[in-house]
């Protein structure tokens, strides 16, 4: 079902917001003794429309971020001649796979070697690999999905081994309501978890970590790829 997009901002609000993200983002990255250009903002333009899109291209944006797949591929097709580069950061269900090895070049909330097969089988031969992060319930949060920290690394070395995907890392969404040491922790556990499993033909160089609400947390924890609507798009519905 097409979600229909509310409250979206005028180009020169999300100006302003941009130009106010990119400084706390890079403020934050300083604080963490980190380079601001080694982290990608990607846009959640989910519930907003493509103008806006269009408009947060325009100020400079390419990575953009959608969870249904129904809203999400009548943007892609009108927004096509701009070369976006588009990622899929909602659940995956079984039967949605082809439209997004079709049509995505990333996809993050991989948590099933099913659903990486299928993803690894659907992938067009013409186009390149399929980036993928897998999901990882980092916090233990039953309501969330991702596959466990123990069975991670299991996990990484199937996926790495399927032609038509690129691992690139591990992704996390947390819990609501907790507290910045508590997000932290997790994001931290979640980085020291990738370091653990990485090898040198794994190659894992993506922290796909922090939304509009604990972004900083997880710069300062070592995400290089933070998930950012809110804040840049204003509140949808």
């Amino acid at each position: 079902m097409l979600i229909a997009p509310q409250n979206s901002l005028a180009a020169p609000g999300l100006t302003a917001n941009l130009a106010l993200l990119r400084a706390q983002i890079a403020a934050a990255a300083r604080d963490a003794g980190r380079n601001e250009h080694c982290i990608t903002l990607l846009a959640v333009s989910k519930g907003h429309e493509a103008t806006q899109v269009r408009a947060a291209a325009a100020a400079g944006l390419r990575d953009f971020g959608e969870s249904y797949v129904a809203e999400a591929l009548p943007k892609i097709q009108a927004l096509q001649e701009l070369g976006l580069t588009w990622h899929f950061i909602g659940r995956i269900q079984a039967n949605k796979t082809r439209p997004i090895a079709t049509h995505f070049d990333w996809v993050h909330g991989v948590d099933r070697l099913k659903v990486a097969e299928r993803l690894s089988e659907q992938r067009p031969f013409h186009a390149r690999p399929l980036e993928v992060c897998l999901q990882v319930n980092i916090a233990g949060d039953a309501r969330k999905g991702g596959v466990e920290p123990a069975q991670v690394g299991a996990l990484a070395a199937a996926v790495h081994a399927l032609p038509r995907l690129r691992l690139r890392g591990l992704m996390c969404i947390l819990p609501e309501g907790r507290g910045a040491d508590e997000n932290r922790r997790s994001f931290a556990a979640l980085r020291d978890l990738q370091r653990q499993i990485n090898r040198p033909d794994l190659g894992l160089d993506t922290l796909s970590m922090g939304m509009s609400a604990d972004y900083r947390d997880a710069i300062a924890a070592g995400s290089t790829l933070v998930r950012i609507g809110t804040s840049l798009f204003g509140p949808r519905s």
